[in-house]
């Protein structure tokens, strides 16, 4: 069976007896996009997971206020940075890290987890990534791994699309001095 346009799904939440369903084939189109958005930001499975729930429950809530201005998995890309972007705050704050203390955290932790892959340049590139500011690794992932396409970008971040490639060169220069800082040939 074809997947279901946007507005096939939107026209069926619009009514409250296809309700569910709509929302039931909204998540089978857009979870997996929601859980790696996510994943990329917080980095550990776990969070991904709690960011990905809590990321429905708001399109749950506010999918009937759905405007239009951009597509359907912009807006949904947005909610999912900015709840990913807020649960780290609140991981900072419950764990009482600062940024630096936070990053340190994410490469202890991740380098217990197979994080992508074995491959040694690869685990650099994620510990890399991890040590860019949240807002940057956002910006360069959504770049890098999606292609996501600066204007789309410009929607979901609520800033300009000079400033946003200004956000990814330097990501990419400070991924490029890390890594270079551990490779030994």
């Amino acid at each position: 069976m074809p997947e279901a346009t946007d507005e096939f799904i939107l026209s069926l939440f619009q009514n409250s007896k296809t309700r569910e369903q709509a929302f039931e084939m909204l998540l089978k189109k857009y979870q997996r996009v929601i859980y790696y958005n996510a994943r990329r930001i917080v980095t550990l499975h776990e969070d991904a997971n709690d960011v990905t729930q809590n990321v429905c429950i708001k399109i749950w809530r506010n999918l009937d206020k759905f405007r239009g201005d951009s597509s359907l998995k912009t807006w949904i890309t947005k909610i999912c940075i900015n709840e990913a972007l807020s649960f780290i705050e609140k991981k900072k704050k419950l764990l009482n890290l600062t940024d630096d203390s936070y990053m340190d955290f994410l490469v202890v932790s991740q380098a217990d987890t197979n994080f992508i892959s074995p491959n040694e340049i690869e685990q650099l590139l994620q510990e890399a990534i991890l040590k860019l500011p949240p807002k940057q690794r956002a910006v360069f992932t959504m770049r890098y791994y999606d292609e996501t396409p600066y204007a789309e970008m410009s929607k979901i971040f609520d800033t300009s699309e000079s400033a946003l490639k200004a956000s990814y060169h330097f990501a990419a220069e400070k991924i490029k001095k890390n890594i270079s800082e551990h490779l030994t040939f």
